[in-house]
């Protein structure tokens, strides 16, 4: 059975975000730090070696495949800083007209730098996602 790889760590926030080379990307990472722990209220949890989580749940497809993942978090990667936010809401939420300039992927939302997007957009995206999350799975971990 397939066994996904991104899972939570113990290893430090902080000293990933410090670990950015990038001075822009570093600076975003920790205002994005503070919007999603203020938002979520959830600790700032690594999963993998490169995104930022807040908040677990677990999930059971139809396939049988089940698992836990992180209910919302962020990466800032070298080309893009990656959004994860419920995919539900990504593709139906109106706000995302509103959030500013970004593309989307299968699970993720990119942008460039958060001087790119509506901050309070974002923050009522990652409230929604939680939401959404909260009421389809069983949280694990506040």
């Amino acid at each position: 059975m397939y066994e996904l790889k991104t899972k939570e760590t113990e290893d430090s926030v902080i000293q990933f975000i410090e670990s950015v080379d990038h001075l822009q990307k570093k600076e975003d990472a920790y205002k994005l730090l503070d919007i999603f722990t203020d938002s979520t209220e959830y600790q700032a949890k690594m999963w993998g070696t490169s995104i930022i989580g807040f908040g677990k749940y677990k999930y059971k497809y139809a396939s049988g495949h089940s698992g836990e993942f992180l209910m919302v978090g962020y990466s800032p990667r070298k080309s893009k800083i990656s959004l994860y936010l419920a995919t539900d809401i990504v593709q139906d939420s109106e706000l995302m007209t509103a959030l500013g300039k970004y593309t989307t992927g299968k699970s993720c939302v990119y942008i460039n730098k958060l001087s790119d997007i509506n901050l309070d957009v974002l923050r009522r995206l990652i409230k929604q996602s939680l939401s959404h999350i909260n009421s389809t799975y069983p949280v694990t971990e506040k």
